[in-house]
């Protein structure tokens, strides 16, 4: 991509997330939404594969619905209320479609089909935009009007999200799709307990995306796209590969890793809100997310490729570590210590 270009495009996208997320008046968040979508989508389309083009179309045309329905929603919400405030949101069938509509853009299960098939035709540093930065400005929305929300409405939502992102996960062969999945579970978790305390959600979205961040971009510096050649990976960059397969069982969960506090606190919280049942079922279909997480873990660290004489060996270039990587690896990893200061700021 043209340096120009690029440059224009980060700095489209750094400015509809900070008017979404500083705006009180609805038109000035659905402003910033729609300069993330068309900052988005050169990006997508760079490569000018095919795949990348239907997911650059598939991505505008669901970007566009959904924002055309926020749209709506605050329009219903303006006739019958006569104020914009996004904080205000009292019209119940206004509150229903903001609902829909955001569950649309952060590919919430029933409304995920798009995201999975979106990650797959992107490059893993756009796919990595797509997964934490893009989700951001809806996070934020729902959670200016999180007393307005349905409760059971979200939390059917979030509990086939942990499910169906488990369950979808289990049979993937490509890496791009099983964090996908990975993130609409997560986004599961996200919704639970986004009524209850808006902070926690919060917290959870800033530790998923230093995971995600630290995944991807780890992915991204060995040019992995699928478990085949994560496999083959290990002979190459042993040390990346031995801190990926930490920073996976942290975004799988596993104590002693940061990963772990979120999903500790948002138990916790959900049985103090008498939402003992909730918690005990995402709890147990988590259980479908930490399979195939061991399963790239499994790849990444435990197994060697067969040697075949026979087998074309690719030539490979020692390279330094990104100074990046390290210092995300290390939060991601040792992070844990210091949860009695994060929990001062909820």
């Amino acid at each position: 991509m043209n340096p120009h270009a690029k440059l224009i495009t980060l700095t489209s996208l750094a400015l509809g997330t900070t008017i979404t997320i500083s705006s009180n008046h609805w038109a000035m968040a659905w402003t910033g939404l729609e300069i993330n979508t068309l900052a988005i989508i050169p990006m997508i389309s760079k490569s000018h594969h095919p795949r990348a083009i239907e997911a650059t179309i598939k991505y505008f045309l669901v970007q566009a619905a959904a924002s055309a329905s926020i749209l709506f929603s605050s329009l219903i919400n303006a006739w019958t209320s006569g104020q914009w405030d996004i904080t205000q949101l009292t019209n119940p069938a206004s509150c229903l479609l903001l609902t829909t509509a955001i569950a649309i853009k952060l590919g919430l299960v029933p409304f995920h089909f798009w995201f999975p098939e979106v990650l797959q035709g992107s490059s893993l540093t756009t796919a990595l935009l797509l997964s934490t930065v893009m989700k951001f400005p809806p996070i934020t929305i729902l959670l200016l009007t999180s007393n307005s929300l349905n409760p059971p409405l979200m939390t059917l939502m979030a509990i086939m999200s942990v499910g169906l992102g488990g369950w979808m996960g289990l049979n993937q062969t490509q890496v791009r799709k099983i964090l996908a999945f990975s993130s609409i579970s997560h986004l599961g978790w996200m919704t639970t307990i986004i009524i209850y305390t808006p902070k926690l959600t919060l917290l959870t979205f800033i530790l998923y995306t230093l995971l995600t961040s630290t995944i991807f971009l780890s992915l991204n510096s060995s040019h992995i796209t699928k478990l085949s050649t994560l496999m083959a990976s290990w002979t190459k960059t042993p040390l990346l590969n031995a801190t990926l397969m930490l920073v996976l069982l942290s975004l799988a969960g596993l104590p002693p890793f940061i990963g772990f506090l979120p999903k500790w606190l948002i138990i916790q919280e959900l049985t103090k809100q008498e939402m003992t049942p909730t918690a005990l079922t995402i709890a147990l279909l988590s259980l479908l997310s930490l399979f195939f997480y061991l399963r790239l873990t499994y790849f990444s660290s435990i197994t060697l490729p067969p040697n075949s004489i026979n087998q074309a060996k690719h030539w490979f270039v020692n390279k330094n570590t990104n100074p990046l990587i390290a210092i995300l690896a290390s939060l991601s990893i040792l992070l844990l210590p210091l949860s009695p200061l994060i929990l001062l700021t909820i």
